[in-house]
């Protein structure tokens, strides 16, 4: 089977999937204060629902910020990053128009691909710094 360029062979169906567009990821807390009964009012498991069906979610332990819980990041896709975009730290999202409101971001593209919302700019907070080994 002759190869192309890439070194794949003609026909090779992992070529479709490996150029496919990355889409924008979101990451939501949940730990110790994050998607806990800490911050009432708030169904936890339907916002993390939500926003799965408009981007990939991966649920992480403390991300560090917990007097800003519920913390949730969305990660710029491909694109996003090759525009120069970082993630962006989103805190106290605890109403659901703030959860709609960062799934319809993440469907029309994200970080780099979207300008920010003018209503997420309000909840939007500083990463915590990296910690360094002493």
């Amino acid at each position: 089977m002759p190869a192309t360029p890439t070194g794949r062979t003609t026909d090779d169906t992992r070529a479709a999937t490996a150029t496919a567009e990355v889409p924008c990821r979101i990451v939501v807390c949940r730990d110790c204060c994050c998607g806990s009964p800490k911050v009432t009012g708030v169904d936890h498991t339907a916002q993390t629902d939500r926003l799965r069906a408009a981007a990939p979610v991966r649920v992480s332990d403390c991300l560090d910020v917990c007097d800003q819980a519920n913390v949730i990041v969305v990660l710029p896709s491909a694109e996003g990053r090759a525009a120069g975009a970082r993630p962006v730290w989103l805190g106290l999202v605890n109403d659901p128009d703030a959860t709609e409101d960062i799934a319809a971001w993440a469907r029309a593209g994200g970080p780099g691909v979207a300008p920010l919302p003018d209503t997420l700019d309000l909840y939007a907070i500083k990463p915590p710094r990296r910690r360094t080994a002493p």
